[in-house]
């Protein structure tokens, strides 16, 4: 398969990824807010196994390109970087929600203290996908062989890890996804490459596991309540990571049949910006649903929110879009060249070495 349909399915699950990630917290907040659930509550309870391993898996594909670069570059691209953004990021959200929103500003430093060593709410995940691309690159420095990394995160994952922090449990919960896409990167593209030229098997494969995977998540028992989930036999540990292997793979395959079709580019567009998405969206997410309730115009549970979803994924959309007309404001999600580790590309110093100043 060409790179450039290679980066096709790879953006389009990534653009099925934010948007149950985002649909989990629309969910839920309103959930919380209206004391009821609706149907997003029971998509999302469908996609509990799968909805982050996938963006994990993902995230690890192309970590084989980068793993043998030197470790400043390395640090910079794939540790710093998410670092820069949870870090301005984590700084936005608790001033702008605890310091401005909840009127207390006293609070505001004591969360933006702890958010040093826990990953502030929705933020986690890039939080520890810096330390994941860390944990490879000292594993491959070291030469552990893979099968030794992955039964490692596998018993991680299948521990009860309870941790004095958040940010252990996310940790231990899903590394293996993440090294799995990496160990198996040529194989996943292997199958994708196999599946994306034969939709009659993709329809017919996604078929049988969207029975098996909903099965094993609803029965014998599924619970939905406004702000959380409890699963059935999905939820037994081992089971988990197999149905969370299998449906990110799921995941891979079905974006493989969209990206074969030119109406499904928006979806493709909004991987491309997952992390602008990921970034932004729980401000607008948070102002419309208090507008929304206040307003009662839309009472149920369900159409409100999906309301406040569609209105989550397009406002960081727009914004990016306003930034770019602009110019104003690319440090949000663009990192400037003071925020790279200096000599590495994008650093002042590399800028300072590919156009020197004329001598005088």
């Amino acid at each position: 398969m060409a790179q450039g349909k290679r980066l096709d399915w790879v953006d389009t699950a990534k653009g099925i990824s934010i948007i149950l990630v985002v649909m989990l917290y629309a969910a839920n907040s309103v959930g919380e807010a209206t004391g009821g659930t609706g149907f997003l509550h029971y998509v999302i309870g469908f996609a509990t196994p799968f909805r982050m391993p996938e963006f994990f898996l993902i995230s690890g594909l192309f970590l084989s390109a980068v793993i043998g670069r030197d470790w400043a570059r390395f640090v910079d691209r794939r540790v710093g970087h998410y670092l820069y953004f949870y870090a301005l990021w984590a700084f936005i959200l608790i001033v702008v929600k605890v310091a401005i929103f909840s009127g207390e500003p006293g609070r505001a430093l004591s969360w933006l203290g702890w958010a040093v060593i826990d990953p502030y709410s929705m933020l986690w995940f890039i939080y520890v996908l810096a330390f994941f691309s860390l944990t490879a690159k000292i594993a491959h420095a070291m030469k552990i062989p893979h099968w030794a990394m992955l039964a490692f995160a596998a018993a991680l994952q299948i521990a009860p890890v309870d941790g004095p922090g958040y940010a252990i449990d996310y940790y231990s919960e899903y590394l293996i996804y993440f090294y799995a896409g990496y160990v198996f990167a040529p194989q996943i593209f292997r199958l994708v490459d196999w599946f994306i030229s034969r939709p009659l098997a993709i329809v017919g494969t996604l078929g049988v596991w969207a029975v098996l995977n909903g099965a094993l998540v609803f029965l014998p028992e599924f619970k939905a309540m406004p702000d959380h989930f409890e699963m059935g036999y999905a939820a037994l540990p081992g089971l988990h990571l197999v149905l969370a292997l299998v449906g990110a793979l799921a995941v891979c395959i079905t974006a493989a049949l969209f990206s074969r079709f030119d109406a499904m580019n928006w979806l493709r567009y909004m991987g491309q910006n997952s992390i602008v998405i990921y970034l932004a969206f729980s401000l607008p997410m948070a102002i419309s649903r208090e507008i929304l309730l206040r307003l009662g115009l839309i009472t149920e549970t369900g159409p409100l929110s999906a309301v406040v979803l569609l209105i989550a994924l397009i406002s960081p959309l727009i914004l990016f879009w306003m930034i770019r007309k602009t110019g104003w404001g690319t440090f949000l999600f663009t990192r400037p060249a003071w925020a790279h580790i200096p000599g590495t590309p994008g650093s002042l110093s590399a800028k300072a070495k590919a156009s020197p100043v004329p001598a005088e």
